[in-house]
């Protein structure tokens, strides 16, 4: 009965995994994306046993996105996951978590109470697009740009708020 058991929750995490891998791949048809950009997440997790199987689920379902994507013609891309949803992403700092025990919502320090999961969202996409930015320019170029923005120093800090900063900056050049 164990074993029967085992089986048929596999059967539902693998559903829920192709389910999760086809939405996304819809979605990014429907608006007709040249890239899907995810955090990168490492396949050595330390914690308890739910947690690791909760990870590797999301590991695969990124693998699984990445491999159907490729027959359509969509790139992926990742990025360095720390601190995409511990910073505001109109740059004010650290957010406080919990507002009213709903974990989904979050507090600036200016007071905006704002989704965590979009405001992760926009810290995630300009990461990925302070990357680009920065690849197509000279090095010293890019030296002039962490002069004018701090934060572009340590990558782990960029928000979305860094990624406006730099292209105001361009806008000048």
């Amino acid at each position: 009965p164990q074993k029967k058991i085992t089986t048929k929750i596999m059967c539902y995490n693998d559903n829920i995994e192709n389910k999760t891998s086809n939405n996304i791949l819809k979605i990014a048809l429907k608006h007709n994306v040249d890239v899907i950009v995810f955090e990168r997440l490492s396949s050595n997790f330390k914690g308890k046993s739910s947690e690791k199987i909760h990870h590797w689920r999301k590991i695969s379902i990124i693998k699984k996105t990445c491999a159907k994507a490729h027959i359509y013609g969509i790139r992926y891309s990742t990025i360095n996951p720390k601190n995409t949803s511990n910073l505001a992403f109109d740059g004010s700092g650290n957010v406080q978590r919990g507002i009213n025990n709903n974990y989904s919502i979050c507090k600036f320090t200016n007071g905006k109470i704002y989704n965590c999961d979009l405001n992760a969202s926009y810290n995630i996409g300009a990461r990925y697009f302070i990357r680009e930015h920065l690849k197509s320019l000279s090095e010293t170029k890019v030296l002039e740009i962490m002069a004018k923005v701090p934060d572009l120093s340590k990558r782990t800090k960029c928000t979305l708020n860094t990624l406006i900063n730099i292209n105001n900056i361009l806008k000048v050049y």
